[in-house]
């Protein structure tokens, strides 16, 4: 689908476009779609232990957005032990801690994108 659809995309060079799964951590990870980066984002609502349950998206991402952070208080998440756990399938993965209410984490997330980009740019000039 996802190579259907570029077909019938005009994207300019340097653009980017974000392929989202069905929503669930089960999706399968391991396909191969061309993407450059996976970003894996779990919400703190989830539970500390869905990367321990559902490891194959995590070991496969580059990156984890841990979302919803301002609701960590309420739902008594422990944001170190998400982060452990992540780490703990993969040990490589960067985790950015983000929260669309309050504004935390978007400067680190719109700066991993830049970095991407030109990091991508860079390859093909070179």
């Amino acid at each position: 689908m996802v190579g259907h659809a570029m077909d019938h995309l005009a994207l300019k060079p340097g653009s980017f476009l974000f392929i989202e799964n069905v929503g669930n951590l089960v999706c399968p990870a391991a396909f191969d779609l061309g993407e450059d980066a996976k970003v894996a984002i779990l919400s703190v609502t989830e539970g500390e232990d869905k990367p321990l349950k559902y490891p194959d998206m995590f070991t496969a991402a580059k990156l984890a957005i841990l979302n919803k952070t301002d609701l960590a208080p309420y739902c008594d998440a422990a944001l170190d032990a998400y982060e452990a756990n992540l780490k703990r399938v993969n040990p490589l993965i960067q985790i950015l801690r983000v929260s669309s209410r309050t504004g935390e984490g978007m400067d680190g997330w719109l700066r991993w994108l830049k970095a991407q980009h030109a990091a991508k740019m860079l390859a093909k000039a070179g």
